[in-house]
């Protein structure tokens, strides 16, 4: 009865902040509308073949392609690698831009079943996601967990990305409700459904990585722009600062907001997506 409680516990402690996704919705009702609420001129789904040779099928939510805007926003979610979760902000984006959210590798409707562990084995599966319509430029968006990947994907091609903006990071630092979750979620894993106990794998094969994704985050040559929540804590914010510090990037801080910045705070999470696209609008315009 104990192991089942905690299956339970972990379950519910995860639906209460993090959305099903289409995939899974019969697990319980999610945090905020999904793109079931939203008409395809608003946002619908599309694949693409990853960037690996194993092909895989990947799932996206994004805009209809939009050619004529100046700006693609590409965005790497956390994990659970749910696009599901990014449905407000993809409704609330501007009609000048695009915007296609990632299901990675290993959830929701993209393959493959496993988990794929090797954050640059995810950088270069998505790599085809960073191919943007003639005279369109990317603003690349690395949301948790997907934040180190997003790094590793704007390093190894300066070319065709101009702006990066990591939301609410996750660079190996746990914050007091990661470690709880992660802690339970260690215990209770074979007993998990896969998008979970994938997510789990994932986080636990991060720390050895971390290294090269700093290297990579030096290397970016495109303006960064860390946004985080004061309260989030799954991630706190003077963790993530720290780590905008030591990269000379700016730090935005969003009072009040907590891990899930497009559940709690899009407008303000958009803004310094923006902020990102204008410092890189500068350089390009700067003599």
């Amino acid at each position: 009865m104990r192991l089942r409680s905690m299956i339970i516990s972990l379950t519910v402690a995860l639906s209460a902040c993090i959305p099903v996704s289409s995939s899974e919705e019969d697990t319980g009702p999610p945090r905020f509308p999904t793109s079931r609420d939203f008409p395809a001129s608003v946002m619908q789904r599309a694949a693409f073949a990853a960037g690996v040779p194993e092909a895989w099928r990947i799932s996206t939510l994004r805009t209809p392609e939009r050619a004529e805007a100046p700006w693609r926003i590409v965005v790497i979610t956390g994990t659970p690698s749910w696009s599901e979760y990014w449905a407000p902000t993809i409704a609330r984006v501007g009609a000048d831009r695009e915007m296609i959210v990632v299901d990675r590798p290993g959830f929701a409707l993209s393959e493959p079943q496993n988990a794929v562990t090797d954050i640059a084995t995810q950088a270069q599966a998505l790599t085809p996601l960073l191919n943007a319509a003639p005279g369109q430029k990317v603003a690349l968006v690395g949301q948790s967990y997907g934040a180190p990947i997003a790094a590793l994907m704007a390093a190894a091609h300066p070319d065709k990305v101009q702006s990066l903006t990591l939301v609410s990071s996750y660079f190996g630092e746990r914050g007091p409700t990661a470690r709880r979750l992660f802690g339970i979620g260690s215990i209770v894993s074979p007993f998990l459904r896969r998008d979970l106990k994938n997510s789990i794998q994932e986080v636990r094969g991060q720390q050895a990585q971390l290294p090269e994704a700093f290297v990579a985050l030096g290397q970016v040559q495109a303006p960064v722009v860390f946004v985080h929540g004061s309260a989030d804590t799954f991630v706190t914010a003077p963790s993530v600062r720290a780590v905008a510090e030591r990269y000379e990037a700016q730090f935005i801080d969003i009072p009040n907001g907590d891990h899930f910045l497009n559940a709690c705070c899009v407008d303000e999470m958009l803004a310094a997506i923006e902020r990102a696209i204008l410092l890189a609008d500068a350089r390009e315009a700067a003599p």
